[in-house]
């Protein structure tokens, strides 16, 4: 049982899970929940929630990934759980449409604006799964747009906050759309252009963050925002003068666990600057699931 649990785990990816939960905080942090927090279970209540329906959603989305690609998974990636026998494509089908339904479950279970959003997310992830990661435009901004819905999921909290940041959901699209296009060439290497139109992406990312820190006053927000400025663009460097498939796979796995760091950099420039403190004591959780599971 131990083993097939960490095998389930394995194809759930929880290094990528962690950065997932960071989003959901960040969007609450947006909202302004932590504002008048009190600390008893029905507060944190809805929290935990929205906590619980992304975990789902990722996971389900991660092991779809598997599943879709368990053919290809054969020639260029064997080691992974479908292809080499640790888990069977029927088994690991039936744990995405399960964690799928926890996700959208959960949402619902706090507000219909929370499971919409949740049954949009869900969709996103699949369709990217099967269809659009095949396209070279399409496949990135499609994975942008399933995190863009991640960080709604978190302002859906507050229904009219939502109204307000609708638009915030940008710059998750923004980011992933590059860190996708980088992503291309973790096989079989890539191509610089590539990887300089990932990096302009992040500094469009990076000065959109800094513009809200600027105008809401809340410069102690930078704190998060330098070093995950640091950590995205050490190893992408790296990667953009030798772009040899581990090189990017390295430049990958940073932009994805750095997330948390972005999430913080919310939160605290919406002046929630504990929640933005517990939100970046993610990232060690997330790098130590790296180290066990792979984030690729």
């Amino acid at each position: 049982m131990a083993r097939k649990l960490t095998v389930y785990l394995r194809l759930m990816r929880p290094a990528n899970i962690v950065t997932s939960v960071a989003d959901v905080l960040a969007g609450i942090a947006i909202a302004g929940y932590f504002y008048h927090l009190t600390f008893n279970a029905i507060s944190f209540y809805p929290v935990i929630l929205l906590c619980l329906s992304t975990i789902g959603l990722y996971g389900g989305g991660i092991v779809f990934n598997d599943v879709f690609d368990a053919e290809l998974d054969k020639v260029e990636r064997p080691e992974r759980a479908i292809p080499s026998g640790l888990v069977s494509l029927r088994e690991a089908t039936f744990l995405g449409i399960f964690l799928l339904l926890w996700g959208i479950g959960f949402a619902f279970s706090y507000s219909n604006h929370a499971g919409v959003l949740a049954v949009a997310i869900a969709f996103a992830a699949l369709l990217y799964n099967k269809v659009s990661k095949h396209y070279a435009f399409v496949g990135p901004l499609n994975m942008g747009i399933c995190r863009g819905l991640n960080l709604l999921l978190g302002i859906s909290i507050s229904v009219p906050m939502l109204m307000d940041y609708y638009y915030l959901a940008a710059v998750p699209v923004i980011y992933i759309f590059s860190i996708t296009m980088i992503s291309q060439g973790e096989v079989h290497g890539g191509s610089k252009r590539n990887l300089y139109i990932g990096g302009l992406l992040y500094a469009v990312v990076l000065l959109t963050i800094a513009y809200f820190i600027v105008i809401q006053g809340r410069s102690e927000a930078f704190i998060f925002l330098l070093p995950f400025t640091f950590l995205i663009y050490q190893p992408l460097w790296f990667a953009i003068k030798n772009p040899i498939g581990p090189n990017i796979g390295k430049a990958v796995k940073a932009g994805v666990i750095s997330l948390i760091l972005m999430d913080a950099a919310w939160a605290a420039s919406f002046g929630a600057f504990w929640a933005a403190i517990f939100i970046a004591c993610l990232l060690p959780v997330s790098r130590q699931f790296a180290k066990v599971f792979a984030v690729t």
